[in-house]
Order: C-alpha cells, then sequence, then structure tokens
C-alpha cells in the first residue's frame, strides 16, 4: 500500500467513519508520516468535539437554498442567452441562403406573382366572409360569457 491510499482514509479513520483493518492499520504501524497524519486527525476531531456548536438562525437553510436557486437561475439563463443565440444565427443564415437562392435562381419573380395572387386571394376571401363577422363575434362572446360563468360557479365548489 502506498502513503496516499492510506491518506485518503486518514481523516475518515479520526472520524470514525472508518476502521483501519488489513492493509491500512499494518500501512499506519510501519509508516510513521501516515501515523503522524493519524494522530494529527485526531487531535482535531477531538479539539472539534469539545468545541460547542454554533447556534444556526432559522433562516440560514432557506437563505442558502435561495442563494443556490439564484446562481443556478443565473446560469440558467446564460445558457438559455446562448442557445437562443445560436438559434437565431440559424434562422438568419437559413433566411439568407433561402434569399440568396431565390435571387440566384429567378424564384424572386415567380415568388412575387404567388404573393400577388394570394394577396388577391385572400381580399376576395376577406370581402365574403365580413358580413358574417358580427355574428361570429357575438356567438364568441355568448360562449365566453358561459364559460366565465361556469368557471365561477366551479371556484365556489
Amino acid at each position: 500500500m502506498f502513503c496516499d491510499e492510506a491518506l485518503d482514509a486518514v481523516e475518515r479513520i479520526a472520524a470514525g467513519d472508518l476502521i483501519a483493518d488489513g492493509r491500512i492499520a499494518e500501512h499506519l504501524n510501519t509508516c510513521p508520516g501516515c501515523a503522524a497524519a493519524l494522530e494529527s486527525a485526531r487531535r482535531v476531531e477531538r479539539l472539534l468535539r469539545q468545541r460547542a456548536v454554533p447556534h444556526v438562525s432559522p433562516q440560514f437553510t432557506t437563505s442558502t437554498l435561495g442563494k443556490v436557486r439564484r446562481a443556478r437561475w443565473r446560469s440558467d439563463q446564460w445558457l438559455d442567452a446562448g442557445f437562443n443565440l445560436g438559434i437565431v444565427a440559424i434562422v438568419v443564415a437559413m433566411a439568407s441562403a433561402v434569399w440568396m437562392l431565390f435571387n440566384r435562381s429567378g424564384l424572386a419573380a415567380v415568388s412575387n406573382d404567388a404573393v400577388g395572387l394570394f394577396g388577391s386571394g385572400l381580399s376576395t376571401f376577406a370581402s365574403r366572409v365580413a358580413p358574417s363577422l358580427p355574428l361570429y363575434g357575438a356567438a364568441a362572446a355568448i360562449l365566453a360569457t358561459a364559460l366565465g360563468i361556469w368557471w365561477w360557479a366551479e371556484r365556489e365548489a
């Protein structure tokens, strides 16, 4: 066994969390440096046990957890911002590529005609639907009122 393995176990042995057995006990008996480290750790443990435990305020746990949550939230915000910037960069790059494709291939002229056709179709649709809009608005208002009354009646129960 090497000293670094024994030194890793010294604090746990001094605290009583680990029992020195086999190789560790043999090494501690033969190595004066590790035995001195164990004795020093035991002195520290005794001093800590003799010392009075400080009084912790009732808000300690709450405030500590709040600080941890705020720190985690800040780091998550930075991660979210970086992700969003990456997505925006990808969308801009794709829009630029589509725009360049349209301009290079001549599809821009075709797409202008398609937009004009869609606009005229949309205006025709709007002129046909316009007379029915007050009826749809009144129906939506009645539905919203009924849902509001239902919500009000259910919240009491």
